[in-house]
């Protein structure tokens, strides 16, 4: 007898004789060439003159068995009663934790590196997914997820993982926060206050073109992730502001963004407006939210002080650098109180009239230009009231240019 069969005789002798041909030949996968692990035991079958077709399984206990028309039915049944669009998948299995225990033993025994049963159940599932829907399992990123459990009877479940959509927006009115505002009433629950919506705020950025992406792609949530966010007083111009939408459970994944991104621009029109739509990766919705020295924000804010300026003093603004700036006591509820430091990239003004000037202001991300105003009672220092003199706050404000991530 060949050398190669020698491990076959073993494991056969292992076991009774109780053994079926896709554990067999899954054990000696590195040992007996083959396409698959049927063709592997079948050769050992050949040498050894004998059968194993209809074998009680001491390893598995028949589990491939179960790998047959009844199970792909039910994975059909699934898709099509959710009515999934998908190009990629996984498969994961559940299986009988004694099975899997047997089968590790048996590998230990002979010092076996070799393929884990739940591996191979889930590869030849996905083989069989690929073969009926010509679709490519795919592990890093995939559309949905195929969880079979095999203890009992093959029962299948869809998770259906969300869809990512990049772009940017822009805010043409003010009184628009970025997203929903739930009722500081009601807390989100609807009272007579928020005309039972459960809203501060009719409208959001977020909800404007939200909506119809949940509509369209029948999808059970929506999450937005801006790049930052402006107060709901102000407006986002320029080239717009970078956000990704997450869609959760989008039963729809094939979309014409350009014709979407036409159609929601056109229902919004004058209120908000979005850009450069395109499907993105998870990893996007980090990505916009992290700072880094390299990003910065364009303003435009219309300065207004108490009483008549020294214009003089107006060039002093020019020259600010370093910002020490406390939490501001608008956002202390919701943000740690600490001293951050940033930093203002450029600055250059218009005189309006004794008492009013606008500015164009570059910073570095993070920098609150309000406060950087008003001095936020003393909190941020060096502040553009104490420069002048006087008491001045920030009248109105626009973002004109976000950086890129």
């Amino acid at each position: 007898m060949d050398n190669m069969f020698e491990l076959a005789s073993s494991i056969l002798e292992e076991t009774d004789g109780k053994i079926c041909k896709s554990c067999l030949g899954r054990k000696l996968s590195k040992t007996i060439e083959g396409n698959n692990n049927i063709e592997r035991a079948d050769k050992v079958c050949d040498e050894l003159n004998i059968n194993l077709d209809d074998v009680d399984c001491a390893v598995c206990d028949n589990l491939f068995d179960k790998l047959d028309d009844d199970l792909y039915c039910k994975i059909d049944e699934k898709i099509n009663l959710l009515g999934v669009e998908f190009d990629t998948f996984l498969v994961g299995s559940k299986i009988d934790k004694d099975i899997q225990k047997r089968d590790e033993e048996l590998s230990e025994k002979f010092g076996l590196s070799v393929e884990t049963i739940k591996k191979e159940v889930n590869r030849l599932i996905g083989l069989g997914i690929w073969e009926r829907y010509d679709k490519e399992a795919e592990f890093e990123a995939q559309d949905i997820v195929f969880n079979v459990d095999l203890i009992n009877e093959p029962k299948v479940r869809i998770q259906i993982n969300p869809l990512y959509i990049e772009g940017k927006y822009n805010k043409l009115k003010r009184g628009i926060p970025q997203t929903k505002w739930p009722c500081s009433k009601c807390k989100g629950r609807g009272c007579e206050e928020c005309n039972f919506t459960g809203k501060q705020y009719p409208e959001s950025v977020e909800e404007l073109i939200s909506e119809h992406f949940l509509k369209l792609t029948k999808g059970r949530e929506a999450k937005f992730h801006g790049a930052g966010r402006e107060d709901i007083d102000v407006l986002m111009l320029g080239s717009g502001r970078p956000f990704v939408l997450e869609i959760k459970e989008p039963k729809i994944r094939k979309l014409d963004l350009e014709k979407i991104e036409q159609e929601i621009n056109k229902v919004n029109e004058g209120k908000t407006a979005y850009h450069n739509l395109h499907v993105c990766e998870r990893k996007r919705k980090a990505e916009i939210k992290q700072s880094s020295p390299d990003t910065y924000k364009v303003y435009r804010a219309l300065v207004k002080c108490d009483e008549a300026f020294d214009k003089d003093k107006l060039e002093e603004l020019t020259k600010l650098n370093e910002i020490h700036q406390q939490t501001p006591l608008r956002v202390l509820r919701r943000r740690a109180d600490k001293v951050r430091i940033k930093h203002v990239l450029d600055l250059s003004y218009e005189i309006i009239d004794d008492t009013r000037f606008s500015m164009r202001i570059k910073t570095e991300g993070g920098l609150y230009i309000k406060e950087l105003i008003s001095g936020d009672e003393g909190r941020s220092h060096p502040n553009i009231g104490e420069i002048l003199g006087v008491n001045a706050i920030c009248e109105q404000l626009d973002v004109i240019e976000v950086s890129e991530k």
